[in-house]
C-alpha cells in the first residue's frame, strides 16, 4: 500500500501571514482570519518554516473579493505538484520526510524541487481532532518531473 501521494496546488494568489512563531500573535491572528471563512473539502491553507526569517509563514489561497486584513498581503504562489504523507501534528517530522524522499526516490519519474519550500497543512476538521485528541498534519515535499 501507498502511504504517499501526489498532489499538485495550482498557480494562485495566496494571502500570507508576517513571520512569526506561535505565541507572538502574528500566526494566531491569522488563525483567527482564515478560521471565519467557509470550510472547503480542500485544503486552502498551507504553513511553512522561513528559515532565514526564523519563524512560520502561513499561506491560504486567495478568492477574489475575499476581505483581507491590512496586517497581510497578497502573494503570488508558484504552484506545483507535491509528495504528501501525514503523521501526528507535533511529532517528529523526521520519518515521515524520509518515508516521502524514500517515495521520490523509488519513483524514478521524480525529482525534489529544491526551488520550492516544504509546506504543511493540517486537514483534520475540529470534530475529528476533538474525538481523536489529535490533529493531523500532512507533509508537502515538493517535487517535479524528471
Amino acid at each position: 500500500m501507498e502511504n504517499v501521494r501526489i498532489y499538485e496546488i495550482p498557480t494562485c494568489k495566496m494571502v500570507s501571514s508576517p513571520c512569526g512563531m506561535f505565541g507572538d500573535g502574528k500566526l494566531e491572528q491569522f488563525n483567527e482570519w482564515f478560521s471565519t471563512l467557509p470550510r472547503k473539502m480542500f485544503p486552502k491553507d498551507f504553513m511553512w518554516f522561513d528559515s532565514e526569517k526564523g519563524g512560520f509563514v502561513w499561506y491560504y489561497m486567495y478568492d477574489d473579493g475575499m476581505n483581507v486584513p491590512d496586517d497581510f498581503h497578497i502573494i503570488d504562489f508558484p504552484g506545483g505538484l507535491y509528495a504528501v504523507a501525514s503523521e501526528i501534528d507535533g511529532n517528529d517530522s523526521t520519518e515521515v520526510i524520509s518515508v516521502i524522499k524514500n517515495f521520490i526516490k523509488e519513483k524514478s519519474c521524480f525529482e525534489e524541487d529544491s526551488s520550492r519550500t516544504y509546506l504543511g497543512n493540517i486537514p483534520t476538521p475540529p470534530s475529528a481532532s476533538k474525538a481523536l485528541g489529535y490533529e493531523q498534519m500532512d507533509y508537502y515535499v515538493p517535487i517535479k518531473i524528471k
